[in-house]
């Protein structure tokens, strides 16, 4: 059995009990970094042989996991803090099990994007997770593009040294939103800091980020379209006309007599 296991993203508590015996009880342990899992390890007094997965070596690794599964084995892979996979190594070793009908399993934890949510008050019914933005512009603007007219809130990983930059590019995108930035989460000084993403990030950034955004207001959707853009998106999509033009007047404001002239 391979066990994806979540390890703390601040405070060395937050570990279930389930995690740790689980831990203690396998063949080896594949840590994103061997030298920064030993302080948790060693507090619950885990002593296994390590290895190391990361995303350098995800998938000359995965041969050798899948290897050592069918030889009888049980491993836990960890990353550094949170759940693997998420924003963090496994979805390639995910795929390679499922490939050879290996067994595997995940032992839930903490995870910084959902406590994040939770600490910024912001709409958390629905919200969209994209993790950290693509290195080239056109790249990041690109994705952006996909998502912003999502109603959904949404939620993105920022490394201290990209935080200015990936608001900028949220705002030159999304254009002006309520937004936060949490940091510290668990730990002594966790902190959330409101702002709105036309005027920058309010102080100097240290440390890594999660970086809440308001979703697109209703209707932002179609300010880019026009009223016969607009109607003929419906119509294309199937829905009769006298529903579309009923579903467009009500979105825009407008008396349905003034989009007539479309339908002929």
């Amino acid at each position: 059995m391979l066990y994806f296991i979540a390890t703390p993203i601040g405070n060395l508590k937050d570990i279930s009990y389930r995690a740790v015996e689980t831990l203690k009880s396998v063949d080896e342990i594949g840590c994103e970094d061997t030298r920064h899992s030993l302080t948790l390890l060693s507090a619950y007094g885990i002593k296994k042989p390590l290895f190391s997965y990361h995303k350098f070596n995800e998938s000359k690794e995965c041969d050798g996991i899948v290897q050592k599964l069918k030889e009888g084995k049980n491993i836990a892979v960890i990353s550094d803090a949170g759940m693997p996979v998420i924003s963090d190594p496994g979805n390639v070793l995910v795929n390679a099990l499922i490939e050879n009908g290996l067994e595997y399993t995940v032992i839930p934890g903490a995870n910084a994007a959902l406590s994040a949510l939770v600490l910024s008050g912001f709409n958390a019914e629905k919200f969209c997770f994209l993790g950290f933005l693509p290195e080239k512009k056109s790249d990041r603007e690109s994705l952006l593009n996909e998502y912003k007219n999502l109603s959904a809130t949404l939620i993105f990983y920022s490394a201290p040294h990209d935080v200015k930059k990936d608001i900028e590019t949220l705002f030159s995108v999304l254009g002006d939103r309520r937004a936060a930035a949490v940091k510290e989460i668990t730990k002594i000084h966790e902190r959330v800091e409101f702002f709105n993403l036309k005027d920058g990030f309010p102080t100097e950034p240290k440390g890594e980020y999660v970086l809440i955004v308001d979703g697109a207001k209703k209707g932002a959707e179609y300010e880019n379209l026009s009223e016969e853009e607009h109607l003929r998106k419906y119509i294309d999509s199937g829905m009769d006309k006298k529903d579309a033009l009923k579903r467009v007047a009500k979105e825009r404001g407008v008396p349905k007599s003034s989009l007539y002239k479309y339908t002929i």
